[in-house]
């Protein structure tokens, strides 16, 4: 028996404004008339799955993905970018995202460079799974640019009192973020070096959790390599699934669609 694609429908807005908040990080405000169509999850890390057309052009109407993917040829397909969803505004109807700009590769990036007030984007989701594990004693977040904005979500969430570390990594731009007072916040700059999938492992281990007493929550997500040296790092410390949240949002030397594809198989499993 043949299994029927789910029905996945889109939301439609609009660009409101944009921002830089740094100068390899922008950020895209979206609303308009359509927002109720979007559906908060209220997880930290939700995301969005951006639809562009096969040449990389937003559509210009709402369209269902599985139902083009049905009816079109593979190499006519959709594509899709992710991207947190870094806030919601429910009173502005509003959704905030963030986009890492590298120059002028990728897909989505570029377009969100050229976007101006009133330019369509087109979304799936949000999905998400994750907010800051309540009854943790301390919480470490760890990432490069890409986990960002779900970590300052995360953050965010946190309670007043809340003791924990945050180490994060950038290419060359730090973002200032807000934390909890008694949450460190350990930013490296990696600068024009070859990238080193080790150097986060490096720095958590440097934090000695295995002598800090009660509950450590992770969230740790970016580079798939870099992912997978953490997850041997977690194991060794023990760290109970349930407190973990660990993923690769990208890989170093792979495009987009060949990363997505790599999810599937062995070497794509963090």
């Amino acid at each position: 028996m043949t299994r029927e694609r789910p029905n996945r429908p889109t939301t439609h807005l609009e660009v409101i404004s944009k921002e830089w908040l740094t100068p390899d990080m922008l950020r895209l405000v979206v609303g308009g008339p359509n927002f109720p169509a979007f559906v908060d999850n209220g997880f930290a890390d939700a995301y969005v799955k951006i639809v562009f057309d096969h040449e990389g052009r937003p559509y210009p109407e709402p369209v269902n993905v599985s139902a083009l993917k049905a009816e079109l040829p593979s190499d006519q397909w959709p594509k899709t970018r992710t991207y947190t969803v870094r806030s919601v505004d429910h009173d502005k109807q509003e959704v905030a995202i963030d986009f890492v700009i590298h120059g002028d590769e990728g897909l989505a990036a570029p377009w969100a460079v050229a976007a101006e007030p009133g330019d369509l984007i087109q979304f799936m989701g949000p999905g998400g799974a994750w907010s800051p594990v309540e009854d943790a004693d301390f919480h470490v977040f760890v990432g490069d640019e890409s986990a960002v904005p779900a970590i300052a979500a995360g953050l965010e969430r946190l309670p007043e009192d809340a003791v924990g570390a945050v180490v994060l990594e950038a290419s060359e731009h730090m973002l200032e973020i807000s934390s909890p007072a008694g949450v460190s916040i350990d930013w490296f700059v990696r600068g024009e070096a070859a990238y080193d999938p080790d150097a986060l492992s490096k720095r958590v281990r440097a934090l000695d959790l295995a002598r800090r007493e009660g509950q450590v929550a992770v969230f740790a997500h970016g580079e798939r390599e870099a992912m997978k040296g953490l997850r041997r790092v977690f194991n060794e410390l023990e760290i109970p699934r349930e407190r973990l949240s660990i993923s690769g949002y990208w890989a170093n030397g792979r495009v987009e669609d060949v990363f997505q594809a790599e999810k599937r198989t062995d070497i794509g499993k963090v």
